[in-house]
């Protein structure tokens, strides 16, 4: 029971460090501090590691309910007894549920934060600037959105486009509502890192 007990922790530890990449900054997003992120950019890179782990510890729960409950039914006449929750399907249905939704968290996580559309005012004429900064940290279009968001509460956003998968995000705003630093420290405030490529 011990050894069933550590091997559903480890599960459900690791399959929620899989999604640690999406879910800290969601969570930084939403409850407005950035301390959440301090360490986990460390840790984005060991994703496919957790996502192995939590595979192979769950495939082995699984084995060892299905085969051992059978083996030890089989070995002998008398009536089996009835297994506690901890060795019983039904905490394993639930861990194998969580594990897949914490696996494909940072596939549907865009959807959790609402996308907000920056806007501008016609009052005076427009001081229109481009800029394009690398993002380090992103790792899924969750990502994309929580940038965008944050780039998005500032004044003077026309146009957000950010990708995960070249690590970077282009912005197109009126200077004089906007200034490059407030966008730097909007995409810091999530937690990725934000470094200016170039003014175009």
């Amino acid at each position: 029971m011990k050894a069933t007990k550590a091997i559903i922790s480890t599960v459900l530890v690791t399959a929620l460090a899989s999604s640690m990449c999406c879910i800290a900054p969601l969570l930084a997003l939403l409850s407005g501090s950035t301390w959440i992120m301090s360490n986990v950019e460390e840790i984005t890179h060991l994703r496919p590691y957790f996502v192995g782990f939590t595979v192979f510890f769950l495939a082995y729960s699984w084995w060892r309910q299905l085969t051992l409950k059978n083996s030890a039914a089989q070995s002998c006449d008398c009536e089996v007894g009835t297994m506690s929750f901890f060795q019983g399907k039904t905490l394993l249905v639930i861990v194998t549920i969580f594990s897949g939704i914490m696996l494909a968290f940072p596939y549907f996580s865009e959807v959790l934060v609402s996308e907000n559309k920056g806007g501008i005012s016609m009052e005076k004429p427009l001081e229109v600037q481009q800029i394009h900064m690398e993002v380090e940290g992103m790792t899924c279009t969750g990502c994309e959105v929580i940038v965008n968001h944050q780039i998005n509460e500032l004044e003077g956003i026309m146009k957000v486009q950010t990708s995960y998968k070249n690590a970077s995000t282009t912005v197109i705003f009126d200077a004089s509502k906007t200034t490059i630093k407030q966008l730097e420290k909007a995409v810091n405030s999530t937690g990725y890192k934000a470094i200016l490529i170039s003014k175009l």
